[in-house]
């Protein structure tokens, strides 16, 4: 259990809720590497410093593993997983197929309503970047895209691509650090296409948009070599 994890003793709640705020805890943790990859993390520990009981615990973490940050092995300790520049590559690909056509199809179906409610997410993930407020913006970019896919009638969509981008997310949040202001530029690019209809832009715009880990994956790894599993070969 790592000395830097500082977890809040929850206010009485059904279980049903309780299991949600220690994933929301942890996950919010693991995703701003405050638990970083490889940490051992455990449930009598974790029970005891948010109070509750270890069935809340065993839960959040079941579904923390199905999403790929956590890692547990029966009889061993459970750890955060180190991230996997192969399955970035993954999760990169299955959200440009995805998003290319959802955000395709936002360009015929979405109403001036939802074209403001995308502005305002925009105008809040503005005001995170100047406020230099990374988790923030983090849950803001998620929200843009999760907004783009329901809208367009594809609420499902956003459902396959959270299963497969926690090694993805950690490597975003990572280039948060140089890079904010290019994810909001390209999000104001992608709307300003909707906005006009143009499907083929909007497209480009997207595929430009999620093309920039790559990028910045090479820079990101340079400097945190401990986090990435090593792997041979290429997704």
């Amino acid at each position: 259990m790592p000395d830097s994890l500082h977890l809040q003793a929850l206010e009485p709640v059904g279980r049903p809720l309780v299991a949600d705020a220690v994933f929301e805890q942890l996950h919010r943790q693991i995703l701003s590497l405050e638990l970083p990859p490889g940490a051992k993390i455990s449930e009598i520990d974790v029970a005891r410093a948010m109070g509750v009981s270890r069935q809340p615990v065993r839960d959040a973490f079941y579904r923390l593993s199905k999403l790929g940050f956590l890692h547990i092995r029966p009889q061993r300790a459970t750890s955060v997983s180190v991230i996997s520049e192969r399955a970035v590559f993954q999760a990169q690909f299955i959200r440009t197929a995805i998003e290319a056509e959802t955000v395709r199809v936002a360009c015929a179906q979405l109403t001036e309503a939802d074209h403001q409610a995308l502005v305002d997410i925009i105008e809040q993930q503005r005001e995170a970047v100047t406020g230099q407020r990374p988790l923030d913006f983090h849950a803001l970019d998620d929200l843009f895209h999760k907004e783009i896919c329901e809208r367009s009638g594809h609420a499902h969509a956003w459902e396959m691509i959270r299963e497969n981008k926690a090694h993805m997310d950690r490597v975003r949040f990572l280039s948060l650090a140089f890079a904010s202001q290019d994810a909001f530029d390209d999000h104001c690019r992608v709307l300003e296409a909707i906005r006009q209809r143009d499907a083929d832009a909007a497209v480009a715009q997207m595929r430009s948009h999620l093309a920039r880990i790559r990028q910045q994956l090479e820079r990101i790894r340079a400097g945190h070599m401990k986090y990435f599993a090593h792997e041979t070969g290429e997704a």
